[in-house]
């Protein structure tokens, strides 16, 4: 058992390390060396946990959406509502930004355009991506359950409407390295738009 747990250890790290990378170095920017250096094990060691790069950027997409849900669920769990919950979320997400100097962004996003050439990773994203949407989406329905969202729109146009915001604000937040663009989508679609 303890064998097994430093295994899933290693390879976790491993993961975190490559997120971070490839978040802030791209995938073509980003060597397998560099990854392994952070963690601490030699080259060869890799292998024994992906078969190839490609394997390895399917394995860190998929981690970072689960961590992503992860978040999201906690978010929705401790708040008082979904609207506050969703609200949290990307309160959450801003701090980080701004803790991070405006560097990085989601790792989707940015690996989207760079790895749309490789199958296995598009399949990746895109199921990270839907189920990112259909969090938001599911939680925007609850809040129009509980009358904190308005109902007129359907939240399954709703959700991907407030993902897509999101998404555009972080770019102009890179390029700006300011929290402004955040500050002003959420102020504008959930207590704008969204106001019941």
């Amino acid at each position: 058992m303890t064998r097994r747990r430093h295994t899933d250890d290693v390879r976790v790290r491993l993961l975190e390390a490559g997120i971070a990378a490839f978040r802030d170095n791209g995938f073509h920017g980003t060597g397998i060396k560099a990854i392994l250096d952070r963690v601490g094990i030699p080259k060869g060691s890799f292998y024994n946990y992906f078969e190839s790069k490609d394997a390895f950027a399917v394995a860190a997409i998929e981690h970072y959406a689960r961590c992503m849900g992860d978040k999201l669920g906690a978010a929705l769990a401790d708040a008082p509502s979904s609207i506050e919950g969703v609200r949290t979320f990307f309160r959450a997400e801003l701090d980080a930004f701004v803790k991070a100097d405006f560097v990085g962004g989601c790792l989707v996003a940015n690996l989207g355009a760079e790895l749309e050439g490789s199958a296995p990773c598009r399949a990746a994203l895109a199921a990270a991506l839907g189920g990112y949407v259909g969090g938001i989406s599911t939680a925007i329905a609850r809040a129009q359950e509980q009358g904190g969202v308005r109902s007129d729109i359907s939240a399954d146009v709703l959700g991907p409407l407030l993902v897509d915001a999101w998404e555009g604000a972080v770019i102009r937040m890179k390029i700006e390295r300011s929290p402004a663009p955040l500050e002003q989508c959420l102020e504008q679609v959930l207590d704008g738009f969204f106001r019941p």
